[in-house]
């Protein structure tokens, strides 16, 4: 602690008396000077750490940037499979060239013929990419909620990445649920000739 300093009767000294009372005083009150610099430490490291964003989390286990964009894509994915896309949009209308050309080749064809060539086909063919784009949500959905079974199991995946995984995978359920009654004629069938 102190130097101490003994006269030759073997007796501290008046000043360096007072230094051990003081230092004596600071180890019962927990507060030594070491203690403080540890505290300042490990202070230090808590903030480099906040600071870091994260940086040994984000290796060990990810920020949870990447499940939040899963997430956000996973409800995008199911709103298009509701709403339609344009790669459905121009499949719908490649199938209504395709069926029209059909009709010209084959020449006298029955009026149910001609409506499935030309509105059966192609509404077909949309509900086909509505049915993509929803099991396409349920997957993104499915892996977003299932991710941190795999990871840090200390790490806890932030609600409203839950939340909008639950919601891509809701649309997407939805979605899938449609393009089926589309596509096998149960939802707008194709209008009988009769």
């Amino acid at each position: 602690m102190g130097s101490k300093t003994v006269d030759e009767a073997g007796t501290h000294t008046g000043t360096d008396a007072k230094r051990d009372e003081e230092d004596v005083q600071l180890t019962k009150d927990g507060d030594t000077a070491a203690d403080q610099a540890d505290a300042e430490v490990y202070q230090d490291d808590e903030q480099e750490h906040l600071d870091s964003g994260d940086s040994a989390g984000s290796a060990a286990g990810g920020s949870g940037v990447g499940q939040g964009a899963a997430a956000v894509v996973s409800a995008g994915l199911g709103i298009v499979s509701l709403t339609g896309s344009w790669v459905g949009t121009v499949a719908s209308a490649r199938q209504e060239i395709t069926g029209q050309l059909e009709m010209q080749a084959a020449g006298n064809a029955s009026v149910a013929t001609q409506l499935q060539a030309l509105y059966g086909d192609a509404w077909q063919a949309t509900a086909l990419w509505g049915g993509l784009f929803a099991v396409a949500a349920l997957i993104v959905g499915v892996v977003v909620l299932v991710r941190p079974a795999f990871g840090n199991p200390d790490r806890v995946q932030a609600p409203w990445i839950k939340s909008v995984a639950w919601a891509g995978v809701s649309l997407g359920v939805i979605g899938l649920l449609l393009a089926a009654l589309k596509y096998s004629g149960v939802l707008l069938s194709v209008p009988s000739a009769g």
